[in-house]
């Protein structure tokens, strides 16, 4: 850290140190462990503020913490198009999409894509990047929540739900969004699904604290926190992040709830859900991808007519 982001005593008002010391006493008195999906269990992805820092985490090819690099996402984009039996002039549906680096690309390939997301800073790079690139007639953004979305039914070819994000949504909404997207597709079409397995996931506890001046947590000299929970009865990760805005003497506390299916259970779900024929692949079925090998991919075929008169 820069001399410059360094905090000195005489730069803290009284009312911010008065908050400092409020926030620290919140920190000792916290409960010990969180309750799931307390005020939501989620990230502040709809935060102005907070959603363009994420974009510039989503943009950053030194790692993958919030999409994959551009290497990767080539190897799935090719991956993708043969699994879910892509060509030009497919239709086709990217649930929080972020900052449009699927939607762009497939578009670049001859699809017309819709992608949804509420992260407003994102949603303006996707469609920027789709003008840039010449496709933003094939794209279309949608800024809402995916919960709430209302899609036009029965005429996306391939869906696709990307890096985990249904796992940050408790098991009826997951189950909902699930039919949200077999709805939207034609009888016959694709839903590819990527989650943790559960099998490989980290169960252990751990703390964190770390300082800065600039990244996901704020642009100002700040102090985080985190804590790690592991709930075995809902097969559940629990984080919870505190940040204390040293100038300010304000602290955030985020918590986010990170659901992981079996893939027995997953598999039901998308049989609920309305999709007759469902595999799934483990490590991305082979591709060579940094962290592959803790993932599954589930590929699900919505009913044919036929099989919806049966």
């Amino acid at each position: 850290m820069s001399d410059a982001s360094r905090v000195s005593q005489e730069s803290v008002s009284p009312d911010s140190a008065a908050r400092l010391a409020t926030a620290l006493w919140r920190l000792y008195r916290r409960p010990e462990r969180p309750l799931a999906w307390e005020n939501g269990g989620n990230l502040p992805w709809h935060d102005p503020a907070f959603s363009a820092r994420m974009l510039a985490e989503h943009l950053d090819e030194t790692h993958g913490a919030a999409s994959r690099t551009s290497a990767e996402r080539a190897l799935q984009l090719d991956w993708l198009w043969t699994r879910l039996q892509l060509h030009p002039g497919s239709r086709v549906l990217d649930l929080t999409c972020g900052p449009g680096l699927y939607a762009v690309a497939l578009a670049e390939r001859g699809c017309y894509v819709t992608g949804v997301d509420f992260s407003p800073a994102s949603l303006r790079y996707a469609r920027e990047e789709a003008a840039r690139r010449g496709v933003a007639a094939a794209c279309t953004f949608i800024e809402q929540d995916v919960r709430t979305v209302q899609l036009e039914a029965g005429v996306f070819d391939a869906a696709l739900f990307l890096y985990g994000q249904l796992a940050v949504f408790p098991r009826h909404e997951a189950q909902a969004l699930l039919e949200l997207a077999a709805n939207s597709l034609r009888p016959g079409g694709m839903l590819c699904l990527e989650l943790l397995d559960q099998e490989k996931v980290d169960k252990s506890p751990s703390t964190w604290w770390f300082t800065d001046d600039t990244g996901l947590w704020g642009d100002a000299p700040f102090l985080h926190l985190g804590e790690r929970f592991w709930d075995e009865t809902q097969a559940m990760s629990l984080e919870r992040f505190y940040t204390i805005h040293l100038t300010s003497g304000v602290m955030d506390e985020v918590l986010l709830c990170d659901q992981t299916y079996a893939v027995a259970e997953m598999e039901a779900m998308l049989h609920r859900a309305g999709f007759a024929h469902v595999q799934t692949c483990a490590s991305w079925d082979g591709l060579p991808l940094y962290d592959a090998v803790e993932w599954n991919i589930y590929v699900a075929q919505k009913r044919s007519q036929h099989e919806e008169q049966q």
